[in-house]
């Protein structure tokens, strides 16, 4: 089961740094994720949502589908170019995981030139990824995760990574 994690930052750079950091952990195979926003409570009041593509994301998956595919038929390279380009347009085309509304309800409540990222984790590290996440500070505002886990988040958010 995915967990929502939502942490909102005074502005939008600490919210992009703080999404830099998710991307190298997903990289590094610390985190995997279903869906990632920032969402900019913008100062003419208007929400913005910056939401990383999820075409690389296709087509490394379909590149890899495609190659086991192309093996098959004694075709690996054009398995995975095809598997690639299919890849990539069904990544390009998808639109899963958080609600774009939910993150519009969320991003209204933030204060004005304030940002949130918000995630749908599927799987973590959470020794490698709580002291990463963290050097960012922020605030904990919406999560399905237990109280406990709440108040460890949190309270490694507000130490900024550094031990108490």
């Amino acid at each position: 089961m995915a967990n929502l994690v939502a942490i909102a930052y005074d502005d939008l750079d600490q919210a992009e740094g703080a999404m830099r950091s998710i991307g190298e952990l997903v990289r590094e195979h610390s985190l995997t994720l279903e869906d990632a926003v920032i969402v900019e409570h913008r100062a003419n009041g208007k929400l913005k949502l910056h939401q990383p593509s999820l075409t690389g994301i296709g087509a490394a998956s379909g590149a890899l589908w495609g190659g086991v595919i192309g093996l098959l038929f004694l075709a690996p390279v054009l398995g995975m170019a095809v598997g690639a380009a299919a890849g990539a347009a069904g990544g390009a085309a998808s639109d899963y995981g958080v609600d774009d509304d939910f993150v519009k309800e969320l991003g209204a409540q933030l204060p004005e030139a304030g940002a949130a990222v918000v995630v749908l984790v599927q799987e973590s590290t959470r020794d490698k990824v709580v002291p990463e996440i963290s050097k960012h500070g922020g605030r904990l505002i919406q999560s399905s995760l237990s109280n406990d886990q709440e108040e460890a988040l949190q309270e490694a958010l507000d130490n900024r990574g550094v031990a108490a």
